[in-house]
């Protein structure tokens, strides 16, 4: 299925700033019963309506977004990575209180704590009637809206009017809109075509208790009636989704078995991907049936993230060859050098920072589990490249690898934040190293630095190489001694 996102999408709503601190914690202060964490490294993602919005183009569609910001070091730097993805912002209007920004403390990819600063009483008037006012002139161009709301101010208050104004204008020109809920009374989304609740957002509107899915369909499809919405999109977690139509129809879609990094921002994803697939004239099952794919992607990924149309286009490629999602997405992970060179230039775009690490890899043991958690912890992208067959053979004499290339390369490419895999025939990585121009480059301490292959030519183009220490007792060659030793 060849899927075509390159519509006009309008999003309104609670526009954040995510920064995220990655930290290393080896032991408890002495000053008070907490953590000491070391900081590793910052960075920063567009959150909330934002991320909806990087979600919308980041798979194709032209973006425009409609909220509010202050004139503070996060609003500055908001707008900064709105510009960075070419997001067209004409109202993102100053305020005169603090851009919405969450701060998560990470450790081994984990949250320590989220330090919130924000205020979430409605707009002041003039700023209302502003953002009302570019909100409109936005309107006439859109094949689809969103509203995104996340209860910061933007739709609260007398602002209900927003949304009114946006799906009054949607029904009388058939526009799809679609809304992400907030709150216990959902009366101001009337007549929208579509909400994305969870099931803890839709059981406290509906005053079920979550566990209750069938109360929760029986209710919600009263609750469509009464307030006129097109459908509602129950997001489940690992239940998968709901898809209740106004006829009554209830539809169950799976979710796929994967390893959870992070949930931040998944319903952005879902929103965004199924609009978009709704707008390019896919019906709602299927719409809903590729935002679940696009959010179980998201959520194998640290932070607040996007699914690509490349990434959703692989999943997809199931219904073409007939080969679980599952592994479809491993395998898809398995690239040559010229696939390999267009990944690189696609994240190179998105100033993701790039790691590379090597090695056989031949029966992983926790060493190797450990050097690979360390390489995720460095940037926001893994390469990881495996020694052929044959090389394997040179390097490790004629009894080795006891696994396939083929055989390395996939479990690899089923191991945690792993992004892509490639198989070198030559002895060393330096031909690739070359190629990927990495910003890290990860090995074993079992070097020194002086012995790292590509490590000068990666410090010599701004990059860094991280050595990880090693995990005593665990060695493929050690495991290979002993197997034959009980023989």
């Amino acid at each position: 299925m060849d899927l075509s996102f390159d519509n006009n999408i309008l999003v309104i709503g609670d526009i954040m700033l995510d920064k995220y601190i990655d930290t290393d914690v080896h032991r408890i202060s002495p000053e008070a019963p907490v953590p000491v964490a070391n900081i590793q490294r910052r960075w920063s993602a567009l959150g909330g309506a934002a991320n909806v919005a990087r979600n919308l183009a980041s798979i194709g569609c032209s973006v425009t977004l409609c909220g509010v910001r202050a004139d503070d070091a996060p609003g500055k730097e908001l707008q900064q990575l709105l510009e960075q993805e070419k997001i067209l912002a004409p109202a993102i209007l100053v305020d005169d209180r603090p851009t919405t920004c969450k701060c998560r403390i990470l450790s081994n990819g984990q949250q320590l704590l989220r330090l919130d600063e924000e205020a979430k009483a409605p707009l002041e008037k003039e700023v209302f009637f502003n953002l009302a006012r570019q909100c409109a002139k936005s309107l006439d161009w859109a094949d689809g809206v969103i509203l995104s709301d996340y209860g910061k101010g933007v739709f609260s208050g007398h602002n209900d009017l927003l949304a009114a104004q946006a799906i009054t204008f949607c029904q009388a020109h058939q526009i799809p809109l679609c809304v992400d809920p907030t709150g216990n009374d959902w009366k101001a989304y009337n007549g929208a075509m579509c909400l994305t609740p969870n099931t803890k957002e839709l059981a406290c509107v509906l005053g079920v208790e979550p566990s209750d899915y069938a109360a929760l369909c029986r209710q919600g499809q009263q609750l469509m009636t009464a307030l006129n919405f097109g459908m509602i999109l129950l997001t489940r977690g690992a239940q998968g989704m709901t898809l209740l139509e106004s006829d009554g129809t209830v539809t169950e879609i799976a979710t796929e078995a994967r390893e959870v990094c992070d949930v931040s921002g998944a319903g952005d994803t879902v929103i965004a991907v199924f609009l978009a697939s709704v707008v390019a004239e896919l019906d709602f099952i299927e719409a809903a049936r590729i935002a679940n794919a696009a959010a179980g992607i998201v959520v194998g990924k640290v932070g607040t993230s996007t699914v690509r149309a490349q990434e959703l286009q692989e999943i997809l490629g199931q219904k073409r060859d007939g080969v679980s999602p599952s592994l479809l997405a491993l395998r898809s992970k398995l690239v040559t050098k010229a696939q390999l060179a267009a990944k690189v230039s696609e994240w190179r775009n998105h100033h993701d920072r790039i790691v590379f690490t090597n090695g056989c890899f031949d029966l992983l043991h926790p060493g190797h589990v450990k050097l690979l958690q360390e390489a995720v912890r460095q940037g926001d992208r893994l390469i990881v490249a495996i020694n052929s067959d044959a090389s394997v053979k040179r390097l490790k004499g004629t009894e080795r690898p006891i696994q396939s290339e083929d055989a390395r390369a996939l479990v690899m490419a089923g191991m945690q934040g792993v992004d892509c895999v490639i198989i070198f025939e030559e002895d060393t990585p330096l031909e690739l190293i070359k190629l990927v121009q990495p910003d890290v480059l990860v090995k074993g301490g079992d070097y020194a630095l002086k012995d790292v292959v590509g490590a000068k030519y990666v410090q010599a183009n701004g990059g860094s190489v991280h050595l990880v220490p090693l995990e005593a007792g665990c060695s493929t060659s050690g495991i290979v001694t002993s197997l034959s030793k009980s023989k």
